[in-house]
């Protein structure tokens, strides 16, 4: 390996980052990871601190689950790939789809179709949502509603649908016939509300005016987070989702629940839309499938819906879509080694307990510290903390002050991430209470230095 003043001088030259501008990154050079073992990670100058960001919300498990790894290994040796295109498949992504089966029962999702991530996921379930539609007769619904503030990916349906106008304004014109709603975000909406309750019924009343406005007849389908995450981890009252479920099946849309965040026991329960007592129609999952070792993802398909694809006699279920790497032998290794794992260990247990500790914690910070202006979160481990210059008129800080907290909370001992003007936590699921008090103590002294 090239030593760290050749790779410090040589990271943007020919590498471009993704969510960044090339020449921030020639002028702020990203942090060079070199290591990573449980919950810790290292840097190219041996800096060793706690991942508050668990990877990128994938690496439930924490980097050294030696069970995932050897199933990767093992499985390369014996098949390293093969397509599950029509006419081939392989044992390995049988048997995982009857784990997912399995896994997702009480979710009511019984079939998968397998994707390279979690944007493949989420494009996915837009495709099929549209041939559900033209298989049943409604040629008609092809548009998608969403939340605004909603993160569903960068490929173009899923920028399409996200609720972030960073991710879409570049890149417009995008798909026709996305439209956004209003986010149950009590401390920022345009109702001026601030009961989750009541803030969580007039987004639904949103949500209705814009099917009769549109005509539900042309709808495809709802996509949402059960809980939004990149948009800032909003929480929503437990009465949405259930409102958002009975307004889609009384008006025959598809409600897709993003769970490339939330499944697999982050919000403490092993899926978002289980955590608020809902069947969806698809699932999207990625991330934590393989505790972020081996780029994989499925969408999860309710039986009802599965059951029109597989009885229809006209040719319109046969499905033109599909990846290389859809099914691929070592993903599908790596996930049943993963979920085997993340069973065993009841990790969504320890989310809700080691949730819980952050979440008074940051609490407990706020008191102490004007610049956050709201906490969220306490479900599981997804936190998020709104920092603000001014918090009676909640203005948001500016990007230097936030990346002094992030850069001061790094040298204290902890990896959080920045977005916009919150801070996200989102550590491995594996987290122990020696590791949350150490990204609060971190917290602590970034918003001392501010």
């Amino acid at each position: 390996m090239k030593d760290s003043n050749f790779l410090k001088e040589h990271n943007a030259r020919h590498l471009w980052h993704p969510m960044a501008h090339p020449g921030d990154m020639q002028a702020n050079p990203p942090t060079i990871i070199t290591e990573a073992h449980g919950t810790r990670i290292r840097d190219i100058d041996g800096h060793e601190v706690v991942d508050g960001v668990g990877g990128l919300w994938n690496v439930n498990l924490g980097f050294s689950c030696d069970p995932v790894k050897k199933a990767i290994a093992d499985q390369l040796n014996r098949l390293p790939y093969y397509s599950t295109f029509r006419g081939t498949t392989n044992d390995v992504i049988i048997e995982l789809s009857e784990v997912l089966h399995d896994f997702f029962a009480p979710d009511g999702l019984t079939r998968a179709f397998y994707t390279s991530g979690g944007g493949d996921s989420v494009e996915t379930s837009l495709r099929l949502a549209r041939q559900y539609h033209k298989i049943r007769g409604d040629e008609g619904r092809f548009k998608f509603l969403s939340l605004k503030k909603g993160y569903h990916g960068t490929q173009f349906g899923g920028a399409s649908v996200n609720g972030n106008a960073n991710f879409r304004n570049a890149y417009e014109p995008l798909l026709p016939g996305c439209h956004h709603l209003p986010a149950p975000y009590a401390y920022r909406n345009p109702f001026d509300e601030t009961d989750p309750k009541r803030l969580a019924q007039l987004c639904l009343n949103a949500m209705e005016d814009e099917i009769a406005f549109q005509g539900a007849n042309t709808i495809a389908a709802m996509i949402m987070e059960p809980i939004l995450g990149a948009g800032g981890v909003i929480v929503p009252h437990e009465s949405f989702m259930p409102g958002v479920r009975e307004i889609c099946s009384r008006h025959g849309i598809v409600l897709i629940s993003d769970e490339v965040i939330t499944a697999f026991g982050r919000t403490g329960d092993w899926s978002g839309a289980r955590h608020w007592g809902v069947q969806p129609d698809m699932a999207t999952t990625a991330k934590a499938i393989t505790n972020g070792f081996f780029p994989f993802g499925a969408v999860m398909i309710a039986e009802a819906m599965a059951e029109v694809f597989e009885r229809d006699k006209t040719g319109k279920a046969t499905i033109g879509h599909g990846y290389t790497y859809s099914g691929h032998p070592v993903g599908a290794a790596a996930a049943l080694a993963c979920i085997a794992e993340t069973l065993r260990l009841q990790v969504q247990k320890n989310a809700a307990a080691r949730g819980q500790e952050l979440w008074h914690g940051v609490n407990a910070l706020k008191q102490r510290h004007d610049i956050i202006g709201d906490v969220r979160g306490g479900h599981g481990l997804m936190l998020g903390l709104e920092l603000v210059s001014d918090r009676d008129a909640r203005t948001p800080i500016g990007k230097d002050v936030i990346t002094r907290v992030h850069d001061t909370a790094y040298r204290a001992g902890a990896m959080v991430r920045t977005s916009g003007h919150n801070i996200l936590i989102s550590p491995p699921l594996v987290l122990t209470a020696q590791d949350a008090q150490t990204i609060l103590a971190a917290l602590e002294a970034g918003f001392s230095a501010v």
